[in-house]
């Protein structure tokens, strides 16, 4: 099916699991295809396909032909009457019917990008560990495995007029910048360390410009409009396929609990954690207002608070050495945002002080529960003093 012509020159199909960038003149494309990849003018289709579901879909007969790419690009081509053209492809366990468009234009320049995304399970921040080492067509398997659950961003992005072959490159590296501010926004969280995700292990991308026409534009940095219109077309693209595919948006990311995942802390893990810290009758009440008490702006705020100055630290910005400062400081301005009591954050940071096991930066989570508790226990004792003096008044008046 025909779902719109770009620039009268290209035009996009979907059909069921496969979606083709469908070229009516020649064009010039970089791509990370395995078959027909790398910088190609001799191409009449990009593809983009789903080859299997996002969790739990085992097919060894996948992993083996994927060996063949050639082979297997041909028989899919074959099946969609596309025998005769020649293809560059992108795969994916990302749902085709959430492929998201997104366009910008100045004066004559203009820019489509076409996206599809998962990162709920495969992402990973650039330099963490490794899964497998590549040798003599060998790859061999050592440490984590990774998780269970698939997830690629894939990007089509389609320029209206020639560029050089250094700008495509350049505007690869201009489209990957937009994909990783977007996952830095969303804190997305790596499946592989503590970091925040900046794409995924198996992310692609095929950018693609006519090969003939006016004079080639040579530069798409960010100084450029043509960088310009990569950027917010790419950033555009994949923040509405992820939402649609993952349901990661902001909203679902303004969380505590969210905010802490990277940590290895889920949220039935960060309340159990909270429940172990308080009397039973408040832990009832928390557990019955987790929600709440998770997503209250001021609470989500002092919580990225400490989650970005640990990052920091992990980062060398800080030292070490004032950890322990910034845990207990940090930490009360947590239970204030909860209680609503700045008159207590003194006694909240002589408690935090007194609490052994939160100083080590590998017990954020813990600091985090043990600030929470804490506000929480003190939510409500005005209120109930308040309600205490209207009782005894009205008794006496009585």
């Amino acid at each position: 099916m025909l779902l719109k012509t770009f620039f009268e020159s290209v035009e996009l199909h979907r059909d069921d699991k496969f979606v083709s960038l469908r070229f009516r003149r020649p064009f010039k494309v970089l791509s990370t295809s395995a078959s027909n990849g790398g910088l190609a003018d001799d191409l009449d289709i990009v593809f983009n396909h789903q080859c299997c579901e996002a969790m739990g879909h085992e097919m060894h007969q996948l992993m083996k032909a994927h060996r063949h790419p050639a082979i297997y690009d041909s028989l899919l081509l074959t099946e969609h009457d596309l025998a005769a053209a020649t293809a560059a492809g992108l795969g994916t366990a990302a749902n085709m019917n959430n492929l998201c468009i997104a366009e910008e234009q100045f004066r004559d320049l203009a820019v489509a990008a076409i996206a599809t995304g998962g990162v709920d399970g495969n992402a990973a921040r650039a330099g963490d560990p490794s899964s497998y080492y590549e040798f003599s067509g060998v790859f061999e398997r050592f440490g984590p495995i990774g998780p269970d659950q698939h997830g690629t961003i894939n990007v089509m992005l389609v320029i209206n007029t020639p560029v050089s072959d250094g700008a495509l490159v350049r505007a690869v590296m201009t489209a990957t910048e937009a994909k990783t501010a977007l996952l830095q926004e969303l804190s997305a969280p790596s499946r592989q360390s503590s970091q925040i995700a900046t794409g995924t292990g198996t992310d692609q991308i095929a950018v693609m410009a006519p090969a003939d026409g006016p004079l080639e534009l040579t530069s798409a940095g960010h100084h450029s409009k043509l960088g310009e219109l990569i950027g917010r077309t790419v950033h555009r693209a994949v923040k509405d396929t992820l939402a649609l595919q993952n349901g990661l948006t902001p909203i679902r990311q303004s969380s505590c609990a969210r905010l802490l995942e990277r940590f290895g802390c889920q949220p039935d893990t960060l309340f159990e954690e909270i429940s172990r810290r308080l009397p039973a009758a408040i832990a009832a009440l928390a557990r019955q207002n987790d929600h709440d008490l998770d997503r209250d702006p001021l609470t989500v705020a002092a919580v990225a608070a400490v989650v970005h100055l640990h990052d920091q630290l992990s980062w060398g910005l800080l030292p070490q050495a004032c950890w322990p400062d910034i845990a207990c400081r940090h930490g009360a301005h947590i239970a204030i945002a909860v209680a609503g009591r700045t008159e207590r954050y003194t006694d909240y940071c002589n408690q935090l002080a007194s609490t052994s096991g939160i100083y080590e930066p590998s017990n954020l989570a813990t600091l985090v529960a043990t600030a929470l508790a804490m506000g929480f226990i003190d939510k409500w004792d005005k209120t109930l003093m308040r309600l205490d003096n209207v009782v005894t008044t009205s008794g006496s008046a009585e």
